[in-house]
């Protein structure tokens, strides 16, 4: 099953934590200082929350796949399409490994196709592969 990501700044943190735990009658499957990720089973979403103003409230969108095989279908069909990515790498980043590609849309707006494969404990952005593109930063 694939599902949409939605990754959020948020200005306040512990509110929107709050708010989103209502929302969606869920509790985060993981919290860390400034970081929330939610998996949502109705409707089938993966939000993720940033603390920190950036000037814009999304941070970026994505689609969580089941395999890194659906990765490279998805970028295989995105690149014949005629959009750039970034290629696929493996990173550390928002506390997971992860299997990524990346695509920017016409208005700026960061689209990452992912399989997540374990937990790491630093959000630090860090590719594993040669491709070297930012993460979620």
């Amino acid at each position: 099953m694939a599902r949409l990501q939605l990754a959020l700044n948020v200005d306040d943190f512990d509110s929107s934590v709050e708010f989103y735990r209502k929302l969606f009658a869920t509790e985060p499957l993981k919290i860390k200082p400034g970081y929330a990720n939610f998996v949502i089973e109705n409707p089938p979403l993966k939000l993720v929350l940033f603390q920190g103003d950036t000037g814009h409230s999304i941070n970026h969108l994505g689609v969580e796949v089941d395999t890194a095989e659906e990765v490279s279908a998805a970028e295989q069909r995105l690149s014949e399409d005629g959009l750039e990515t970034t290629g696929i790498d493996d990173t550390l980043c928002c506390y997971a490994q992860k299997t990524e590609t990346w695509v920017n849309g016409p208005d700026g707006s960061r689209w990452e196709w992912y399989v997540k494969t374990g937990d790491a404990e630093g959000e630090e952005n860090r590719v594993l592969s040669s491709n070297g593109h930012a993460c979620c930063s």
